[in-house]
């Protein structure tokens, strides 16, 4: 089992609390511990108690750390210790919104680009200069610690680990049983200029579904455009106010996402992975998905395909023990 340690520093948000468990709940093979300084009932921002039960002797042995919650405000010492420890045994760390600032109070993200809520990052970089507070993104990964923006960017996150762990298409049923969007990427922008569409009903969604149902087609500027019923110009515009990226950047990073699905659940050879993700080349797809992954096509195939198949047996195994 793949041990995950959510640490809850209070003030927190219960939804924080319940982004861990899940994403995480939804994959074979993971264990979730949800611990504190100080088991018991633990006070909500704006909404119930919680009771937490584990105290942080939970974390000794987990391969993955994540600080939930502080609001900004010190963390105890003891956590502080705690995280310290996890680190220097090997642990995976990560921090949820405002966990940043936890993190940082350890001094694990020194030197470190790291990202929070949009609101307090300008709070996180004054406070602690020696981190490279990056205050527009969705998550980021530095020297293997991992920060995400708040709310809906942890669920990004917590996606993202998983991916790394089983692949893309693990974790892209994830998504699905939380019913959420695949995961965003990491660079995306996390305030997005108009998120909802008017009532004129001038969303760019149905252009980028009907892009994702044709992404083994050389698809344009112009070809997307003729689908919205609109201009160049002005759907770069919309595109990026809607999703934070440039309409080639978001096929880029779908392009890529479909070939990793390709690679983990088919034995297609690699020109014909790189022909129906719309890379063209597997001479591109191998760029590509080098630049994203760090990892060959061959050897993320090898890597993912195994790890795949452990969590499909896993999911097996659990539906006869349960009955289903």
């Amino acid at each position: 089992m793949h041990l995950v340690a959510a640490v809850i520093v209070p003030p927190v948000l219960s939804f924080d609390v319940s982004i861990p468990l899940m994403v995480f709940n939804n994959v074979p093979h993971y264990e979730v511990r949800v611990c504190t300084a100080r088991p018991g009932t633990v006070p909500t921002v704006g909404g119930p108690d919680i009771v937490v039960t584990d105290g942080l002797d939970a974390m000794e042995g987990a391969d993955t750390v994540i600080a939930v919650g502080s609001g900004g405000e010190q963390a105890p010492a003891e956590v502080l210790d705690a995280l310290r420890k996890a680190a220097a045994g090997g642990a995976r760390i990560a921090s949820l919104c405002t966990g940043a600032f936890v993190l940082a109070q350890a001094g694990l993200l020194d030197g470190c680009r790291a990202t929070t809520h949009w609101g307090l990052a300008d709070d996180l970089a004054a406070r602690f200069p020696s981190v490279d507070v990056q205050p527009g993104l969705l998550f980021v990964e530095d020297g293997g610690i991992f920060t995400s923006a708040g709310a809906a960017a942890a669920i990004d996150l917590c996606l993202h680990l998983v991916r790394l762990d089983y692949g893309a298409a693990v974790a892209n049923t994830a998504a699905r049983l939380a019913v959420v969007p695949p995961v965003r990427p990491g660079g995306q922008a996390q305030f997005i200029e108009t998120p909802l569409p008017d009532d004129r009903g001038t969303s760019l969604a149905p252009t980028r579904a009907w892009a994702l149902e044709h992404l083994d087609r050389p698809l344009t500027l112009a070809d997307l455009a003729r689908h919205a019923g609109t201009s160049v110009r002005t759907l770069t515009r919309r595109f990026h106010a809607e999703t934070g990226l440039s309409p080639l950047q978001w096929l880029l990073h779908r392009r890529v996402d479909r070939a990793r699905e390709l690679l983990e659940t088919t034995e297609l050879p690699m020109d014909q992975v790189a022909e129906q993700s719309g890379l063209g080349s597997a001479d591109s797809l191998r760029k590509h998905l080098a630049g994203r992954v760090g990892l060959t096509p061959t050897a993320y195939r090898a890597s993912f395909t195994r790890v795949r198949g452990q969590a499909v047996r896993g999911a097996a195994m659990r539906g006869r023990r349960s009955g289903d």
